[in-house]
């Protein structure tokens, strides 16, 4: 049975993964270290301490995110997060940086390590760098490959492989977006910002809603329309070739339908995304997928709501597990 691995960003969306039956929860520090960096968000050292003891009493495991690439005038920030992390009792460390990766595997040994889809390890080559170096245990796929891709990829891999089956997307090569630091100067890649709300603005007018970042104006919303989180990846703009969303659709991954054929790939583990989500999001898409992967795994039919509510833009893609374009 592959894995199902949640989203945190806070104690109590912690609690509600674990209760609605997540394997393990992946959750990252209150600072720059992690890539969901926002106000509000994440654990402090005292928070991780008790959320992995409630985790193991309750069977399930903790993943820590430290996959943001360090300053290099701070590394020493990131080195602590991977020391209190490990003695919190982490069951694994998600890292994205080859620098930090090497540190974790030096200075702790024994401890699991992920390589985190920041990383962008798409093929067995870069697979193979990262577990024959570091003993990495797991890698977590970039959202751009195929089901059979990830299947080929996984076949000539010693490492574990884990795949996102729900939740946003981006257009942007994992681990390389520049759009949001552009706009703001801070990144999503270091500082683990992606539209960061002290960049963020709206303006109300008797047309509707303008939304803002940096002052690069994003969007606008009809009087009646939903005014979207600006992220200019996810912004709508006037070209030679018409108006609209130009890089990417508000849309959400909802791979319910692939669970078979990424089992058949020889998967692990299942992620869903969301730490910047709230306990209503968490418990609710946990529930689909463990009711999901139980039809699977009894070869029944899965009776199972659907996720239209938590989807952004109250649609959803297959991504690129399915590139119909070739």
């Amino acid at each position: 049975m592959m894995e199902l691995i949640c989203p945190a960003g806070t104690p109590a969306a912690l609690k509600s993964a674990i209760d609605a039956g997540a394997d393990a929860i992946y959750c990252g520090f209150n600072d720059e270290t992690n890539a969901r960096n926002f106000p509000g968000l994440n654990f402090s050292r005292d928070e991780l301490r008790k959320g992995i003891a409630l985790a193991h009493a309750r069977g399930a495991k903790i993943l820590v995110a430290i996959n943001t690439f360090p300053r290099a005038s701070a590394v020493e920030i990131w080195q602590r997060a991977v020391d209190d992390a490990v003695s919190a009792g982490a069951d694994a460390l998600i890292l994205a940086d080859i620098g930090l990766m090497d540190y974790a595997a030096r200075r702790h040994p024994n401890q699991r390590l992920h390589v985190s889809v920041q990383a962008a390890a798409a093929n067995p080559d870069a697979i193979a760098f990262y577990a024959e170096t570091f003993g990495a245990r797991r890698v977590v796929l970039p959202r751009v490959l195929s089901v059979p891709e990830i299947a080929e990829i996984t076949r000539e891999s010693a490492c574990e492989t884990e795949v996102f089956v729900f939740g946003g997307l981006c257009v942007m090569a994992e681990g390389r977006c520049s759009l949001s630091s552009y706009a703001t100067g801070k990144s999503p890649n270091m500082q683990g910002v992606c539209s960061p709300p002290s960049h963020v603005a709206y303006e109300q007018t008797t047309e509707g809603t303008t939304s803002r970042l940096g002052g690069f104006t994003i969007n606008r919303f009809g009087a009646s329309e939903p005014a979207g989180y600006p992220t200019l990846c996810k912004g709508r703009f006037s070209t030679a070739q018409g108006a609209g969303y130009i890089f990417e659709d508000p849309v959400s991954l909802d791979a319910t339908t692939l669970l078979k054929g990424l089992r058949d790939a020889g998967v692990t583990a299942l992620k869903i995304e969301g730490r910047q989500r709230g306990r209503a999001y968490v418990e609710s898409v946990v529930r689909h997928f463990r009711h999901a992967l139980a039809a699977l795994g009894s070869g029944s039919e899965a009776d199972i709501a659907s996720l239209k509510p938590f989807t952004e833009g109250q649609a959803s893609t297959l991504g690129a597990y399915r590139k119909t374009w070739r």
